[in-house]
């Protein structure tokens, strides 16, 4: 039996990995970890443990401990703080014992981690679906260049958090001071009603085995909230040019909007997004090909992905006493 440990357990990212490893009926057990003792982890994993936070001076510590004593197999990231700790401390997580992590090219993942570096990379391959971005921080300037509303940034951070819709100067000039620093200027681009999010299978030569696409809305929060599966023509194409620039490996996160016409991308998630269990419930478990992948050294095959949509929402999870 296969032990694999996912952290994060009690976001939503976490337990959908957790989920989607038991619906695929593998003889696994399931290590979940999450720094809230009170998380839904619990009621989706064989073992539980609390973790402390990432940037602890002795995390490292802890979690080789908890790999050694469970003997893991394979650890799976659920959040995007372990993805990178895991990948800068990947030298010494090998050093530390033989399991395997589900990580990405490291280029990537750092590129991804700050948006204005991700964007100053991608714009020298000349893809009709790079976004303009800029740190210019002159109202006046970026009004004629974007029109208005234009887009203030975060270059960290994941989803739509942070987002500010420029459509005054007043507006700007209370933002002004981060731009550069934490923040980068873009347009608007399409509506919320033609994004679309692929997942991709990547094989880490320049292209994909298995990808699966979903038009979508947000939540808040950022997460997919409500999505339909659907097949748009110009997305594996698109994919594939990204991934012989980036050569990710694994299952890797596409974000796009249609504008005029054009796909243009929003960003690349360098892991497993928030809607795996979304994908798992049509057919596409990336969590299980990943862990054939990584494991098993088996080459994930496409999928038959059934139609339909998916609406997310809130329910109960008991725990008797």
């Amino acid at each position: 039996m296969r032990t694999i440990l996912v952290s994060g357990a009690s976001g939503i990212v976490g337990y959908g990995i957790l989920r989607s490893l038991r619906k695929s009926g593998r003889m696994l057990r399931l290590v979940g970890t999450s720094m809230y003792s009170d998380s839904p982890a619990q009621g989706f994993c064989d073992i539980f443990e609390q973790a402390p936070p990432t940037s602890d001076a002795n995390y490292l510590d802890w979690l080789s401990n908890v790999i050694a004593v469970h003997r893991v197999d394979l650890i799976i990231p659920g959040i995007e703080a372990d993805m990178y700790r895991w990948s800068e401390s990947r030298e010494a997580l090998q050093h530390r014992s033989s399991v395997k992590a589900l990580l990405n090219e490291p280029r990537l993942i750092a590129l991804c981690k700050d948006k204005w570096l991700f964007f100053e990379s991608i714009s020298k391959t000349g893809l009709p679906c790079i976004i303009d971005t800029t740190l210019e921080s002159d109202f006046e300037v970026l009004a004629r260049k974007f029109g208005l509303p234009f887009l203030l940034k975060p270059r960290l951070g994941f989803g739509s958090k942070g987002i500010v819709s420029v459509e005054s100067i007043d507006a700007f000039l209370a933002h002004k001071p981060k731009i550069g620093p934490s923040l980068m200027a873009q347009p608007v681009m399409g509506t919320e009603d033609e994004e679309f999010t692929t997942s991709a299978f990547c094989d880490g030569k320049g292209g994909f085995y298995a990808f699966m696409t979903l038009k979508r809305k947000l939540s808040r929060e950022g997460f997919t909230d409500r999505a339909e599966v659907v097949h748009v023509e110009d997305i594996p194409g698109t994919v594939r040019d990204l991934c012989g620039f980036f050569r990710p490996v694994g299952p890797t996160n596409f974000q796009f909007r249609r504008h005029h016409g054009t796909l243009k991308l929003l960003e690349i998630n360098p892991r497993v997004s928030s809607s795996t269990s979304i994908r798992t419930a049509f057919g596409y478990n990336e969590c299980e090909m990943a862990v054939d992948f990584c494991l098993e050294g088996k080459t994930p095959q496409q999928p038959v992905i059934r139609s339909g949509r998916a609406v997310r929402y809130m329910e109960d999870l008991i725990f008797y006493s």
